[in-house]
């Protein structure tokens, strides 16, 4: 496949573009800025806005799939999650890509009582304004008519594990979960290759 990724320079989507690269696909990594992104070999790699719809319409013109792991703090995150959501989903309509798969947080899903993990007692308030910005960008791909799947942790990221290779998909959000990048790039290339969700928001843990 033709596979398009945003935010291919960051942890999640760094693993993304090597587990598609290992599966054979055909990668374009697109990032705000090439120059600091040279060790991401054997991938097309170009420069390109994810809140731009124009733009996204005219990097994965071409392709299968889009992935996109982008995240930009140095704007609000209500006003970048919402801007790319939008971009992607009429970019990639303008370009003829039907899937998408989108990285999400944990912090969206429903805990074991029904609410939202970000609702429930005790979650820390400094990353309340984050976690609005992801679930208002989700809120914008549940009103597209876009071939999507939202794919979180169910938890967070296990920053130092290895790769096991394996990954399960959750019941619920639950914050003592942990995935490595590696095995959560699993549960992203096979929705890409093999949709199982449509238009859903899934939790995989380790």
């Amino acid at each position: 496949m033709n596979i398009v990724v945003f935010g291919a320079g960051g942890r999640a989507g760094r693993q993304a573009v090597a587990e598609a690269h290992r599966r054979g696909h055909r990668v374009t990594a697109v990032v705000r800025d090439p120059a600091r992104h040279s060790d991401l070999t054997d991938v097309r790699l170009v420069a390109g806005d994810v809140t731009d719809a124009s733009a996204v319409a005219e990097v994965a013109a071409g392709h299968d799939a889009a992935l996109s792991a982008a995240v930009d703090l140095s704007v609000p995150s209500y006003d970048f999650f919402t801007a790319s959501s939008r971009a992607l989903t009429a970019g990639l309509a303008e370009a003829g890509v039907r899937r998408l798969v989108v990285v999400g947080i944990a912090s969206v899903l429903p805990g074991a009582s029904g609410t939202p993990l970000m609702d429930e007692p005790g979650f820390p308030d400094e990353y309340r304004p984050f976690c609005l910005g992801h679930a208002a960008g989700l809120e914008e791909l549940r009103s597209s008519d876009r071939d999507w799947a939202y794919v979180a942790p169910a938890g967070d990221f296990d920053h130092d594990g290895d790769r096991t290779h394996r990954y399960r998909v959750a019941d619920h959000g639950d914050p003592a979960s942990r995935i490595t990048y590696a095995d959560f790039a699993l549960a992203l290339l096979d929705e890409i290759e093999t949709p199982r969700h449509h238009r859903a928001v899934v939790g995989v843990r380790g």
